[in-house]
């Protein structure tokens, strides 16, 4: 299954970061999201370079934190914090965050399988957690997360995450990936990733025997 017919937006991803001095100026230059925060400090925001849900989008979830069901793969933690930049990058609650995505082997869920999609409502903190795997590749595509977000039930923003380049080579040597040939360059012949310059880019980190992966969205 591939996602064509997507065309990314000519919009730019703008990080913003909440330091000491209030709001830091807009730049360009800034690449990815920061490491998870202390608890209590305030967040990176990022207001998300948008794209199409794609062909495999099958409407809104169950709503869970786990969407595994028995699926095999590395466990990617995934901690979503949706913030309003508009509004000085205030947490959003009550937001219905949807992901999908695919297994190990590429493929995505469908008919009434509902393996690998979910959706969770945002707290007092604009917070909410997934419990997921790293997806597979597919189609030449850039590896990725899809998510929406619905902040009410008359607007929504859709995006995807994407996986370093050096992340994904580790992890696909790993099994259940490693049962296909990995591709050489996961991210390099996929639009979408060149567009969104690094900036819906997550960052793993080690935890247990997998990942957690923080990252904070602004909508507009």
């Amino acid at each position: 299954m591939t996602d064509k017919g997507i065309t990314p937006t000519s919009r730019r991803a703008l990080l913003l970061t909440a330091g000491s001095a209030g709001l830091a100026a807009l730049t360009a230059s800034c690449a990815r999201p920061a490491a998870p925060a202390p608890s209590g400090a305030a967040p990176g925001c990022v207001l998300a370079v948008t794209s199409g849900a794609g062909p495999n989008y099958s409407g809104r979830g169950r709503t869970r934190a786990d969407v595994t069901e028995g699926r095999e793969g590395v466990p990617l933690r995934l901690e979503l914090t949706v913030v309003r930049v508009k509004d000085g990058c205030r947490p959003l609650a009550g937001a219905a965050v949807d992901i999908w995505q695919a297994d190990a082997s590429g493929a995505y869920s469908e008919g009434r399988q509902t393996w690998l999609r979910g959706v969770q409502v945002t707290d007092a903190a604009g917070r909410c957690v997934f419990e997921t795997i790293v997806p597979g590749w597919y189609a030449g595509l850039a590896p990725h997360i899809h998510f929406k977000v619905r902040p009410d039930e008359r607007s929504e923003t859709t995006s995807q995450f994407f996986l370093p380049d050096a992340f994904l080579k580790e992890v696909y040597g790993r099994q259940p990936y490693a049962r296909r040939k990995a591709p050489r360059d996961p991210n390099g012949n996929d639009d979408r990733y060149r567009a969104a310059d690094g900036k819906m880019t997550l960052t793993p980190a080690p935890d247990g025997t997998g990942y957690r992966a923080a990252f904070t969205v602004g909508l507009a």
